[in-house]
């Protein structure tokens, strides 16, 4: 079952005259320490930086919330399963929002999808619920 849907679209040379203009205050403020391994390790900064900055967009709009009500950029965090499957990892007040979403003997599952194509970035999520014994 279907909890929530968020979708956004970024412009990649905003983030980087943000990451110009702001740098390490910027970064620290809205990526998590994971996010910011990753992505200054990539030679495309800006784009891997841009698709994580969509994500979280795309995060707090399936949440249903937007950043209020207790949800910040560092609860919502781009992470890759072993699979490789990238999906978000949400602390904070953003994992309190996704506890209120998800029914009683049901687990959460949120399925990302990640793209850019120079200037734009992308990001889709999906929030399920689905039983728990599938969770593992």
């Amino acid at each position: 079952m279907i909890l929530g849907l968020g979708n956004d679209l970024i412009d990649i040379r905003r983030i980087e005259k943000t990451l110009e203009r702001f740098g390490p205050r910027f970064v620290a403020r809205v990526f998590t320490r994971t996010e910011r391994e990753k992505s200054d390790g990539r030679s495309l900064r800006s784009a891997s930086y841009a698709k994580r900055f969509a994500a979280k967009e795309a995060c707090a709009k399936a949440l249903g919330t937007g950043f209020c009500a207790g949800v910040h950029w560092r609860d919502m965090g781009v992470v890759n399963l072993p699979s490789g499957r990238p999906t978000m990892h949400l602390t904070g007040g953003a994992k309190m929002q996704l506890d209120t979403l998800v029914p009683d003997g049901m687990a959460a599952r949120i399925d990302l999808t990640i793209t850019d194509d120079f200037p734009l970035a992308a990001a889709v999520v999906i929030i399920s619920a689905i039983p728990e014994k599938m969770n593992s």
